[in-house]
């Protein structure tokens, strides 16, 4: 993810959409057989009759509302009532299950259907659990307090000597270490609210973390804070959100099919622009 510092937090199980042979139930080949194959009555789930929803808890804006996944609003939590809407469960039909950030993408057996939490896509996270197609395209921001030496960054060699911080197991870490190759080592947080503080407490220059995650940080968290700038965390593919499931889950061609069918509708636009519109105009590092 570029899910840094942030607020913020959801992943999948083992499930099907309709029987397969033992050769087709890989994560990267299963694909519907039949029109009907992803009809709800067929998709074998976590829990029967419930489509089970993974995210962190606290779960931070502009991504989700008031600490509360359930309610539909938030970028996220409207992302993944969308899916289950193109599933056909209505909301009565969804359960939301606490999942750290790092747990969502470790090896081993899942508890949720799908977790959402600003997952990143990247190859080494994908060896080991399944991801649906992107529904967001991020890029990396810089923070800093208003008047502080960094703040008037222009581009990323100018943020070579700060000293930065951001959270661990992101890919605002890996930008971090990658992009902008300070010459002392970040400051690395277990949680994003703790790399909020220590820009607070001035005990870092600069925070990294996701674009949308830093407008919120300057608007609502930390007081006298700015965006300094936006880049790219990738040299070339761009970095995307990707719904997350258990390796081999065969509910994966439903959910891609599912994000597909919201995007080719203009949905997820439609959402992006409602909950995250306001995260644009951030001048860019080069």
């Amino acid at each position: 993810m570029a899910r840094p510092l942030m607020l913020l937090a959801l992943a999948v199980a083992l499930v099907g959409c309709a029987p397969v042979d033992e050769q087709a139930t890989t994560a990267s080949s299963a694909a519907p057989s039949a029109s009907t194959a992803c009809t709800k009555e067929q998709l074998s789930l976590v829990k029967a009759g419930k489509l089970t929803i993974g995210t962190d808890k606290p779960a931070y804006e502009p991504w989700f509302k008031d600490d509360d996944p359930s309610n539909g609003q938030g970028f996220e939590s409207a992302v993944a009532f969308a899916v289950a809407g193109e599933l056909g469960f209505d909301r009565s039909e969804i359960e939301w299950a606490t999942v750290k950030f790092d747990s969502a993408f470790a090896p081993g057996k899942k508890t949720f259907d799908f977790d959402i939490n600003q997952v990143s896509i990247t190859p080494q996270r994908a060896e080991v659990v399944d991801f649906s197609n992107g529904y967001y395209t991020v890029k990396q921001a810089v923070v800093a307090l208003k008047g502080g030496k960094y703040a008037t960054a222009k581009t990323l060699a100018d943020l070579q000597d700060a000293k930065i911080g951001v959270q661990v197991g992101t890919t605002s870490f890996d930008a971090v270490k990658s992009v902008i190759k300070p010459s002392a080592d970040p400051n690395v947080y277990n949680e994003q609210v703790d790399a909020i503080n220590a820009l607070k407490n001035k005990q870092v220059d600069a925070l990294v973390v996701d674009l949308p995650t830093a407008f919120y940080v300057t608007a609502a968290q930390v007081e006298n804070a700015q965006i300094v700038g936006q880049f790219s965390s990738t040299g070339g593919t761009p970095e995307e959100f990707g719904l997350v499931m258990e390796k081999g889950s065969a509910l994966k061609p439903c959910v891609d099919k599912a994000v597909d069918a919201l995007k080719s509708k203009g949905e997820l636009a439609k959402i992006e622009q409602e909950w995250l519109g306001s995260a644009v105009g951030a001048p860019e590092l080069s």
